[in-house]
């Protein structure tokens, strides 16, 4: 199940490059990035509200409120930088660069979750890490 919903994630997060590099033609990438944002507020509250959790935030661990702070705030911050870089290049350039993610995810998940790798994973990583560097530096 975690493959389908990955995939759609991937499906999604396609449309939204597509969707901002239209967005943003005529339009400043931080104020883009903004409205957007105000979409995802509404929709992920109504979620929350719609799923009757509302009243679990009351609930959430000091510390772990912590985390999530700190990730909204670097999640803003690589939207940002990622509506900049939609606004100097292709999408197809710019998109599959930020992909790298996946390289930079595995080292922090080794190093901070203690997670295993294996050579599979390791060989994969690289294969899409080249893949993504030859995209972005093709003409």
């Amino acid at each position: 199940m975690w493959v389908l919903f990955s995939l759609l994630a991937a499906l999604a997060s396609a449309v939204v490059v597509t969707l901002s590099k239209v967005g943003i033609k005529n339009v400043n990438p931080s104020l883009a990035f903004a409205i957007q944002s105000i979409c995802i507020l509404i929709v992920s509250w109504g979620v929350v509200i719609g799923q009757g959790m509302l009243g679990d935030v009351s609930r959430i661990d000091r510390k772990v409120w912590i985390y999530l702070l700190i990730g909204g705030v670097v999640t803003c911050i690589s939207s940002l930088l990622s509506f900049r870089a939609l606004k100097l290049t292709d999408a197809a350039r710019a998109s599959p660069l930020d992909k790298v993610s996946l390289v930079f995810t595995i080292i922090l998940a080794v190093l901070f979750l203690k997670e295993k790798v294996n050579a599979q994973l390791i060989i994969g990583a690289v294969l899409m890490a080249i893949g993504a560097v030859m995209i972005a530096l093709s003409r």
